[in-house]
């Protein structure tokens, strides 16, 4: 029935099979290497093989047949609760031919009796997952060092289960299928997918997770356990020739020891002597002793894992060359342990140097942390300086606080009693100097500025190696506060002396200022242009008026036309002093003044004298005093101005804005050459001479330079996990040349 059944020797389980140059003892030598510092540097995925299967499917037996050791948990609970990470690796030279393992929970510590190995994996169980069938994804690792024994690393996980039992949550399946997930989703990872042959295989669970994590089937190993106990009439056949659920890399079936092989205490050995003796004597698979028994099982293992690994072994190199450069650039930062005065003066001057030359870099737009998302450093300050303080100052009307009365009671008052001539200066001295005056608040507030970000800037040059040493860091910001507010003081003097220079002395002969004689001919041209525009606007309401009252004669009209008629009462001629059309003129023509004096009177003269007398009578009786009311307190002009004065006003106006103009050049550009001289550049240059005098003292040393206990720490974790990347590089090495040879 197919092929002859193998002879003893491809059977025999007394010895590992021929790996010839093979990478995997070197592969296990990094397994070493890694096993300390797992939990730190987990992202380095050397190859292994997960054990994956449903409780009771047999995975312990695979696991025990393989190492040739009766040590695990076994029972018909649920007895792999964590994960067993479990490193085989094959020694001529152990002592005497004794086999040993070690845990690395109890490093140091060699257990020659696998009963006790047992006991240990039950005893740490329970220390992490409680007595009553709880489950933990913490590892427990072991090494079997052996002479008996393939250099391979499996992973014994808990199996998969439905129903909660004990201590274990309601979710407890989902839980198992997460822990399981995390190990077989790395591509690093070979997956032994246990089933039991008296089960249907196409409802696998150990199948059904390989195949999601590894649909290709590059990396699953089917195994089918218990081929013994099959029903008679059955056989696994089909299934061990990949024709129910087919798998790149096929299926290997084994017999398992019984649970009364376990309880008489049979040995592995003798069990895997009844296994090849159960293939060779079943028809049904003495033609398949390829895929038939554990010794198979442990070949294919061994030539699917090498190759993967030889596979995996570039990109495995190159991750560790990264991470190696990864830890000697964090190793930098935490720099080296000081013990000695000359190395802590060499340490303290580095740092400082190095300090402000960052900063300056900084300013200067040269740093080697530039941002390409932000403004930082210099760009900051030109911002402040263009786009904050000089748009500030543009915006400014320098006659928006003055309105036209204010303007005309100024310059009412600058004359005195007298009208003026011409427009007098001083209203445009006093009103210039008080626009000058407000530029000082925002020449100081643009000097704050600057301060602020100057301080930013220092903090930004705070590198690691500084904050190893949390003294220092607070004593460099002292000293820098100090400095950057002791150089505030002569910007902010130097500002305030500008301020005083352009108030103190109002340069009227400046080429740019506009002049009394061009700002009367603007202002001239602006009350013409001003007055032409009432005139056309009165003329249009005039003629609406005309358009809707045609038939109304006006009051001048009927005056004239009335006035005849009043002349011809009298014959008197005009005096002199009588003008047509005046109040006096209008009264005499009416009455004729000699009738006031009975001159060329009808009446008799005693009458005249009678009258003349009364009148004198009357006017003795009048008031001798005339009254006048008393001016008040706040005195104003007029509402109304005239036509000079708002010609006065406007020249104001113009004179004031004109100069202002000049003096708002001439701040925008000296407010920020003497912030940048007396601060940013002053900072620049005294900067490292202030810090060596305030700071590298040598009585100071110990003081400044004491490390935080973290930074101890990590610097002696990271040389740790520097010497651990590079004996691995080194090992890669060896496995490149052994692989290239």
């Amino acid at each position: 029935m197919g092929q002859q059944v193998k002879t003893t020797d491809d059977f025999s389980p007394s010895r590992p099979p021929s790996i010839g140059s093979s990478v995997i003892p070197i592969i296990n030598k990094l397994q070493d290497i890694f096993a300390p510092i797992v939990g730190n540097f987990s992202k380095i995925q050397l190859p292994q093989v997960a054990v994956v299967g449903s409780q009771s499917s047999g995975k312990s037996s695979v696991i025990e047949a393989l190492v040739g050791r009766d040590f695990l948990p076994r029972g018909c609970d649920i007895c792999t609760r964590r994960p067993l990470v479990l490193q085989l690796e094959n020694r001529t030279d152990v002592n005497d031919g004794r086999e040993w393992a070690e845990f690395l929970h109890l490093p140091g510590k060699r257990f020659y009796d696998f009963s006790k190995i047992r006991k240990e994996i039950q005893a740490e169980t329970e220390r992490e997952a409680g007595y009553n069938k709880g489950v933990s994804d913490k590892q427990i690792r072991l090494k079997i060092l052996s002479s008996n024994v393939l250099n391979i690393t499996l992973v014994d996980l808990p199996g998969i289960t439905k129903i909660p039992v004990g201590d274990q949550p309601s979710d407890i399946e989902a839980r198992i299928r997460r822990m399981i997930m995390s190990y077989i989703k790395q591509e690093a990872c070979m997956i032994l997918a246990v089933s039991p042959a008296n089960s249907d295989l196409a409802t696998s669970d150990a199948l059904q997770m390989a195949k999601e994590v590894d649909p290709s089937g590059s990396r699953t190993i089917g195994v089918i356990t218990k081929l013994d106990i099959m029903d008679r009439g059955t056989n696994a056949l089909n299934f061990l020739l990949g024709k129910v659920v087919p798998l790149r890399l096929g299926y290997v079936g084994i017999v398992n020891r019984s649970q009364e092989d376990i309880n008489q205490n049979r040995s592995i050995a003798e069990a895997l002597l009844s296994e090849e003796q159960f293939f060779r004597d079943n028809p049904i698979y003495n033609g398949l002793s390829d895929r038939c028994g554990i010794p198979q099982l442990a070949k294919k293992l061994n030539q699917i894992l090498e190759q993967h690994i030889r596979t995996a072994l570039p990109g495995l190199k190159a991750e560790l060359n990264s991470d190696l450069l990864t830890v000697v650039k964090e190793l930098r930062t935490y720099g080296e342990a000081m013990e000695s005065k000359a190395v802590q003066g060499a340490v303290l001057s580095n740092i400082l140097t190095k300090y402000c030359e960052a900063f300056s870099a900084l300013v200067d737009g040269k740093s080697q942390e530039m941002s390409t998302k932000e403004l930082s450093g210099g760009a900051r300050l030109h911002y402040i300086f263009q786009s904050i303080f000089v748009k500030s100052l543009e915006e400014v009307d320098p006659c928006e606080d003055f309105p036209d009365d204010d303007i005309r009671t100024a310059i009412q008052n600058a004359t005195g009693p007298r009208n003026a001539l011409f427009v007098p200066e001083v209203p445009f001295e006093v009103l210039v100097r008080r626009q000058i005056a407000r530029l000082l608040d925002p020449s100081l507030k643009c000097l704050r500025l600057v301060h602020d970000e100057l301080i930013k800037m220092s903090r930004a040059c705070e590198a690691m190696e500084i904050r190893r040493f949390p003294i220092l860091r607070r004593r460099l910001d002292e000293v820098m506060g100090k400095f950057l507010r002791d150089g505030v003081k002569p910007a902010e003097k130097m500002i305030g002396n500008i301020i005083e220079m352009e108030m103190d002395y109002i340069n009227s002969s400046h080429p740019n200022f506009i002049g009394g004689k061009k700002a009367v001919e603007l202002a001239l041209q602006q009350q013409r242009s001003l007055q032409d525009a009432n005139d056309v606007e009165k003329v249009s309401i005039l003629e609406q008026g005309r358009k809707s009252q045609p038939e109304k004669v006006s009051i001048s009209e009927q005056g004239r036309k009335s006035q005849p008629v009043l002349s011809n009462q009298g014959t008197h001629p005009q005096s002199n002093n009588d003008k047509p059309g005046s109040v006096g003129n209008s009264y005499t023509r009416t009455w004729g003044i000699f009738s006031i004096f009975g001159s060329r009177s009808s009446s008799s003269d005693g009458s005249a004298n009678t009258s003349l007398g009364e009148t004198v009578h009357d006017i003795e009786q009048m008031p001798s005093v005339i009254q006048l009311i008393e001016p008040p307190a706040i005195l104003r002009p007029p509402v109304s101005q005239t036509d000079n004065e708002a010609i006065e006003v406007t020249v104001t106006k113009l004179l004031l804005s004109s100069y202002y103009d000049i003096v708002r050049r001439n701040i925008q550009d000296l407010v920020p050459k003497a912030i940048m001289h007396f601060l940013v550049n002053h900072t620049k240059r005294d900067l490292l001479s202030t810090f060596i005098q305030k700071l590298y003292r040598e009585d100071l040393f110990e003081e400044m330079l004491q490390e935080q206990d973290e930074v101890v720490m990590k610097r002696k974790q990271k040389k740790e996990l520097l010497h651990v990347l590079q004996q691995a590089v080194e090992t890669l090495d060896e496995v490149e040349a052994d692989v290239s040879s």
